[in-house]
């Protein structure tokens, strides 16, 4: 296979590429990276040096890609399949990168402090409060931003909207959205019902028993307590 996905399909930023993967319908091979085994980690530091997960590898271009915005790029210029996920349009793209950001560094990143500090032993109550007060902040934002779109920059479901869904599963887990924010709501539901969200979630399962918060998680993706 010409593209290898390394990933683990827990992590949100893998969440991201995968449903780039399956809106595009682009062939791919997957590796799951654990770095709690030293073979598994040895390998993938020989890959990624920072341990940054995940990272394509295109043996056809002998090319290792990283950090999760790039990757989309990068497959929809040299391995464009079905959909594209980024405009031709300039002032478009720009819109989508905007919001392509703005999930990664809005949503994601003070998601990811939240389950951090639970699983820290050191883990800080008050950072934790502080990037649940980030996250209602961007909910604001988000909902300012939806009007009748089905999608955060129109019409067509683009690179940006790959990044929210999976910021966003895991945030509504740690921070709920409130009655002040219906349009952001509705949004979450279109995400959730995408087919290739759908799909990402429905390998995610036998993984969510890990998640730190997992007693939060939706009925339908909430571990067994045999599996707990």
């Amino acid at each position: 296979m010409t593209l290898v996905l390394h990933q683990h399909p827990l992590a949100s930023f893998c969440h991201k590429v995968l449903i780039a993967l399956y809106e595009s319908g682009t062939p791919f091979e997957r590796v799951l990276v654990n770095l709690g085994d030293e073979v598994s980690r040895t390998a993938f530091l020989a890959l990624s040096p920072l341990g940054k997960m995940p990272a394509l590898r295109d043996e056809s271009r002998g090319r290792t890609v990283f950090e999760t915005s790039i990757i989309i790029e990068y497959l929809d210029r040299y391995h464009p399949g079905s959909a594209r996920l980024i405009p031709e349009d300039f002032d478009a793209a720009l819109d989508v990168r905007l919001w392509d950001r703005f999930f990664d560094l809005y949503v994601q990143e003070p998601m990811q402090q939240i389950v951090s500090e639970r699983m820290r032993a050191d883990g800080s109550e008050a950072r934790a409060q502080e990037a649940r007060q980030a996250l209602k902040r961007a909910y604001a934002v988000i909902e300012d931003r939806l009007a009748a779109d089905d999608w955060i920059t129109g019409e067509t479901f683009t690179m940006a909207d790959c990044a929210a869904a999976p910021g966003l599963f895991y945030a509504e887990t740690l921070v709920p959205y409130g009655s002040d924010v219906p349009k952001l709501s509705a949004y979450h539901q279109r995400l959730m019902q995408r087919p290739s969200v759908a799909r990402v979630l429905e390998e995610a399962l036998p993984y969510f028993r890990y998640y730190p918060y997992k007693e939060n998680l939706p009925a339908r993706f909430k571990p067994s307590d045999a599996e707990a």
